[in-house]
């Protein structure tokens, strides 16, 4: 967990859930080959098999902070409750909203469990707190209610579908969608009200072309990317003035002085079958959207694609922890809302659903399993 002195000062921290070799001689890299000072280096996926780290700026970290503060007036009479890992953005930028408004944190101890999540912000008078999905989903399946004192919970690392957000609504938890990425220090666009759209927050310039997928520029944006390569490290920049062309698709548009921003979905999460684009995302929406109608609260279920020689990719319905008649049941009804070829052939039970630390999916790990 950083200190008030890193925020302070100029050493160089790579943020990983246990110091490793891997964590030592980056940051040896960064202070002699790059000259770095005062920055973070958060793990973030890479391709082919290559793990990238993407560098950030201790004012870089402040910048995103302060516009966070900002855009959902947090000051020193908030109190957050932290349930996410420090090792990943989402839950670090936590800290540093706290270390510029003053405002007191009590962090979740142990595995992440819903009804203990609920009780201790019941108990600290947590008015804010910032989940991501899966969190939620357990906050619903619980029937956890609210305590009176949180008044927003920030929700990242991943879509949050309409009927889980009025789900937890309905229970009190006042879910706020925000869209970001390590690479832009957490936050690019942040739902202010419920049922509302996300704004982009104003440290950012965010554009489109026409294949729909976002570029970001900004005083908030990584510096570059870090990886270890046969032994030795290199230095990718991403470059200030034309900015970080993403893997994500959105619409953006404009609303008086307001810049709205609506996820559409990942590049890399389309697919084709028969010749025929098919994205991931929504079906897994109305997958978590028929668990919630048809009370299936316990296990896990995710839509996976597998290259098929006829057809190109087949969806699968991978579960775990679930029995074979709500799995069988969950198949049937999903696949009468999709379209013929967009159908899951078959459900693969499985012990674990691959996950990261924030709980997205590891869909090539998944693959691997098949």
């Amino acid at each position: 967990m950083p200190t008030k002195e890193f925020w302070l000062g100029e050493s160089v921290l790579v943020v990983e859930p246990e110091p490793t070799d891997e964590g030592v001689s980056l940051a040896d890299f960064a202070r002699h080959e790059l000259k770095a000072r005062g920055w973070c280096f958060f793990q973030t996926s890479g391709t082919e098999g290559i793990r990238k780290w993407a560098g950030l700026r201790k004012e870089s970290l402040l910048v995103s902070a302060r516009a966070v503060n900002t855009h959902f007036d947090i000051s020193k009479h908030d109190h957050w409750l932290l349930a996410l890992p420090t090792h990943h953005v989402g839950g670090f930028g936590v800290l540093a909203r706290a270390f510029l408004s003053g405002s007191p944190v009590t962090r979740l101890d142990g595995k992440w469990d819903a009804a203990a999540f609920a009780r201790l912000c019941a108990e600290a008078g947590a008015t804010l707190a910032s989940l991501v999905p899966t969190q939620v989903f357990d906050l619903v399946a619980a029937k956890a209610v609210a305590p009176e004192t949180m008044r927003a919970v920030l929700v990242g690392g991943g879509a949050m579908n309409s009927e889980l957000e009025q789900a937890a609504l309905d229970l009190g938890w006042p879910v706020r969608r925000t869209y970001g990425m390590t690479e832009t220090c957490s936050q690019v666009a942040s739902q202010r009200e419920a049922g509302g759209e996300m704004e982009v927050l104003p440290i950012w310039h965010v554009s489109t072309e026409t294949d729909s997928v976002l570029t970001v520029r900004g005083d908030a944006l990584a510096e570059g990317y870090a990886t270890l390569e046969g032994g030795s490290w290199q230095w990718t920049p991403i470059p200030a003035g034309t900015g970080l062309r993403t893997r994500d698709r959105v619409t953006l548009w404009q609303e008086g002085s307001k810049q709205l921003l609506r996820f559409i979905g990942r590049e890399t999460n389309t697919i084709k079958i028969l010749g025929e684009l098919v994205a991931l995302e929504p079906i897994q929406d109305r997958l978590e959207a028929l668990r919630l109608e048809l009370g299936i609260h316990y296990g896990e279920a995710v839509v996976c694609d597998m290259p098929d020689a006829r057809q190109e990719a087949r969806l699968v319905l991978a579960v775990s922890r679930m029995s074979a008649a709500d799995a069988q049941r969950l198949q049937k009804s999903l696949n009468a809302m999709l379209r013929p070829f967009e159908r899951v052939e078959n459900t693969r039970m499985v012990d674990q659903i691959p996950r990261s630390a924030l709980g997205k999916v590891l869909l090539d790990d998944l693959r691997r399993q098949f």
